[in-house]
């Protein structure tokens, strides 16, 4: 029996095509931007009416197209991005499969006007996928095109759009994502003649960051610059102390080109460590650069995903890169530098003694603390037994001591751990301590890491431990309640978000270690822990992401006394 196998019609074809391209009015947006950025626009506009669904309109001010080319366009596979197959490794361009013009007019009333020189100018109509026009048009060079009535021809597919302000926002969406790989071009988006995007041309990354989302969030980005080996990493990466759980922004771009990969942001994440919380999500903008055949960008329809040669490298190297954005040591001035630099060290307001070695020390709003040289000696202030003050080159420092001493306890019992472990105190009248089954379990699944930081434990009887040793990390530091409250937490899982158990149980231990609110410490206990602070490799935020440093600037104060 024969007759089982056709060849599509055309038509059946193009609309099998729009169905893997064109998903939605956003989708007919991105494409169509793409080829507008690819044929080197300058300015490109987009109208939307009803979300899209009535009407959506791209114009340009690229090289336009000749009428044998604009005609060639809605031909599927028409290109002009690529010749041969060699051509795809190291492809540069958005567009390059030939598919989105004929796919989007064959769900759709079509029209395109285009001009290559300005002079002559060629419309072209095609509904449904059947070409009705061909004629002459007047226009300035570049290309506009028109879509109406998006997917009129396929009703069910129609009936899955979302109201138009669902699709006005993935629209919108879209654009912005463009216009983020590109800050040389100037982008506007109008809906139903109400202005949502207008964004002119742009100096800089940050400045097209700024204009889309604002002065707030813009000034909240450290710069990302890092490259290893032939991957450069450039972008923006937030500071810890704005992350959030909700609303960040997290765009990744391969060759300038936007692409969706949780496993470049969670890395991303990763290079945060324990400056933020475990459930807050910091936003970021990174762009990877690298040569054209280690990625494969031909794998999805819509270009939304790549292959990377050696995804674990490049993962490594973006958790690097962020890493080192943030590490606070790579920009900071030296301490005592102020007005008298060496490079050698200096003397903060109340230490009453150098601190050697020019550590430096910057808060994330991007600050260097500064000792003021001008008043080298006088005492440190603490209030509500709960905040170290002091004066330094700009203005007031206020430290929390208890976020402060976590960050050092939690660096101090990382290096334990991967090192031969903390020095102990063996308890004159060891403690006996009664716990639960799971706690017990805890105890048993921890038992080196425990050793590591200090408490050395047996069991006893039943649901009892003897501990014959335990850490010293302060004074008033009480073994029990705190190898308590640790065991706790391992046993019930808290701290679940880090990225490995050393970090967890680091974090968890340095929590429950540290000096508290309401510790009254004196003048060298103070000394003592700010010197601590400064060598830390991330000092303005404790394990929690909570800052340990807040900085009020003099010209604020100054501003609040009617001085300024």
């Amino acid at each position: 029996m024969s007759g089982k196998i056709a060849v599509l019609a055309g038509h059946v074809a193009d609309q099998i095509a729009a169905g893997e391209v064109v998903e939605r009015p956003a989708s007919v947006v991105k494409e169509l931007v793409e080829n507008a950025l690819d044929a080197g626009a300058r300015a490109v506009r987009v109208e939307l009416e009803d979300g899209g669904k009535t009407l959506i309109r791209v114009s340009d001010d690229g090289e336009g197209m000749t009428r044998e080319d604009a005609v060639l366009a809605l031909q599927r596979h028409a290109t002009s991005k690529i010749r041969e197959a060699a051509d795809l490794i190291g492809v540069g361009s958005f567009g390059f499969r030939g598919e989105a013009l004929p796919a989007i007019a064959s769900v759709s009333r079509f029209e395109l006007e285009t001009s290559a020189d300005g002079a002559h100018g060629t419309r072209l109509r095609v509904t449904g996928g059947r070409r009705e026009a061909v004629e002459n048009a007047v226009r300035q060079r570049g290309t506009t095109i028109t879509v109406r009535g998006l997917f009129f021809n396929t009703p069910a597919r129609r009936k899955f759009l979302r109201a138009a302000a669902t699709e006005t926002r993935a629209a919108a969406e879209a654009l912005t994502v463009l216009a983020l790989t590109r800050p040389e071009v100037a982008f506007t988006l109008t809906s139903d003649e109400r202005s949502l995007l207008d964004v002119g041309v742009a100096g800089r990354a940050i400045d097209r960051i700024h204009a889309l989302w604002g002065r707030e969030l813009a000034d909240s980005l450290l710069p990302v610059a890092y490259r290893e080996g032939p991957l450069e990493i450039t972008g923006f990466a937030q500071r810890p102390s704005q992350a959030k759980p909700a609303g960040r922004k997290g765009y990744v771009f391969a060759r300038g080109r936007p692409i969706r990969d949780p496993f470049i942001l969670r890395a991303a994440e990763a290079g945060y460590r324990s400056a933020i919380h475990p459930g807050d999500r910091p936003s970021l903008v990174l762009f990877l650069d690298l040569p054209g055949d280690a990625v494969d960008v031909n794998v999805h329809p819509a270009k939304l995903e790549v292959r990377f040669r050696d995804k674990f490298f490049v993962e490594k190297v973006v958790e690097e890169a962020v890493r080192a954005a943030l590490a606070p040591l790579t920009a900071a001035a030296p301490l005592g530098a102020g007005s008298q630099a060496s490079g050698a060290g200096g003397a903060w307001v109340g230490l009453g003694e150098e601190i050697p070695g020019g550590v430096p020390l910057e808060l994330f709003s991007g600050e260097s603390l500064t000792p003021d040289t001008r008043h080298p000696t006088p005492s440190l202030l603490q209030v509500f037994d709960t905040y170290i003050l002091f004066q330094t080159d700009g203005g007031v420092a206020i430290v929390d001591q208890h976020s402060a001493h976590e960050r050092v306890l939690y660096e101090q019992v990382m290096r334990q751990l991967t090192g031969d472990g903390a020095p102990a105190q063996r308890l004159l009248l060891p403690l006996t301590l009664e716990f639960s089954p799971p706690e017990l379990d805890a105890i048993e699944a921890h038992r080196e890491l425990l050793r590591r930081v200090g408490f050395e434990i047996e069991p006893f009887s039943g649901r009892s431990v003897v501990v014959h040793t335990a850490p010293n990390p302060h004074p008033r530091f009480e073994a029990a309640p705190c190898l308590q409250e640790l065991v706790a937490d391992l046993a019930g899982g808290r701290f679940g978000g880090w990225q490995n158990r050393l970090e967890r149980f680091a974090a968890t231990f340095a929590c429950r270690a540290a000096i508290k609110a309401g510790h009254k410490l004196d003048p060298e206990e103070m000394r003592q822990l700010l010197a601590s602070l400064l060598t830390a490799t991330l000092p303005a935020h404790d394990v929690h992401g909570r800052p340990t440093i807040v900085q009020l600037p003099k010209d604020e104060l100054e501003r609040r006394f009617g001085r300024a």
